[in-house]
């Protein structure tokens, strides 16, 4: 299979500010923008803090701040892993390159198989939601250490390693395969300046 590489030449980066009023117009209210946008901006931040030298920095600052945009299109009772499908379809909607709608269809737990989709019987079209490019594979790692939940959280390595388990070892496997590969990032001084409980 071929790799995609990180992006097409011709492909521009949008600015955080276009990215910013981006949510702000897709967001159905001010709660659900506030959530929403502070979780991908802490994101960005965890992944300046990791090492990867094979992700183009302005590129996963983008993906980070566009991940969770099909969040703002779930219906009342509809499956939350269906939010990276809805974000990859409301960019291509709005004309965005698959380079970026990629950021929302691939970065779902450490990346889900056909196989995954279909033994969990998961509401998506049966195929591979895979982080593959060095700034995916950054972009789906750093979203595990922040939760939108309510209240939201930061997560350690440790923690996500255990939740993690609960789909495979080989999930797990996966996750801590990872972990050696960027490294930990320091979630203290992040936890406090936003005020949420590091679990």
């Amino acid at each position: 299979m071929k790799i995609p590489s990180d992006r097409n030449p011709s492909d521009r980066i949008p600015s955080d500010e276009e990215i910013r009023d981006l949510h702000e117009r897709l967001a159905p209210s001010p709660q659900a923008f506030a959530s929403v946008w502070t979780h991908c901006q802490i994101v960005a931040r965890i992944a300046e803090q990791l090492h990867a030298p094979d992700a183009d920095p302005k590129l996963v600052r983008a993906g980070c701040l566009l991940h969770d945009l099909g969040v703002y299109r779930l219906r009342p009772g509809e499956h939350y892993i269906r939010h990276g499908l809805l974000g990859h379809e409301m960019l291509a909607e709005l004309g965005y390159p698959e380079t970026l709608r990629r950021f929302c269809s691939h970065h779902t737990g450490v990346g889900l198989t056909a196989q995954d989709v279909l033994a969990q019987q998961l509401p998506l079209p049966p195929g591979d939601y895979l982080a593959e490019t060095g700034a995916e594979r950054l972009v789906m790692y750093a979203d595990k250490f922040h939760s939108k939940s309510t209240p939201p959280r930061f997560v350690s390595a440790a923690a996500y390693t255990v939740a993690v388990t609960r789909f495979g070892e080989d999930k797990s496997a996966t996750f801590k395969a990872m972990v050696a590969e960027y490294g930990e990032p320091d979630l203290r001084d992040l936890a406090a300046e936003y005020g949420h409980h590091l679990v």
